[in-house]
């Protein structure tokens, strides 16, 4: 009888390194799910999921959690900041439409 061998790695690769490895490259994971009846589409859904570090997503231009306000003060403080803004023109052009109709209710009387 021939006599089998295990073959075991030389190299024992933990969890760790696995995530490091991961987060250092970056992994994509991408899927559609697509549902149809009669050639006509009822649900089409990508899915898209990248895995990587921060330092590894900044350095692909991926940044959104910056100006996520639930994840960050500096984007709530923008927010807040373009709200007031925005505010501030609205009560101005509000005023000015006040004058003009005074104006001319002055004229009419």
């Amino acid at each position: 009888m021939t006599q089998q061998k295990m073959i075991h790695a030389t190299e024992a690769t933990n969890l760790a390194d696995i995530l490091e490895r991961v987060l250092d490259k970056g992994i994509v994971i991408a899927g559609d799910i697509r549902i149809q009846v009669a050639d006509i589409d009822l649900l089409n859904i990508k899915l898209r999921l990248l895995v990587a570090s921060v330092d590894k997503a900044m350095e692909m231009g991926i940044d959104w959690w910056r100006q996520d306000s639930y994840l960050s003060s500096g984007a709530q403080s923008r927010d807040l900041e373009r709200e007031n803004r925005e505010l501030k023109k609205q009560l101005d052009r509000n005023e000015e439409l006040r004058k003009r109709l005074v104006r001319c209710e002055a004229k009419t009387t």
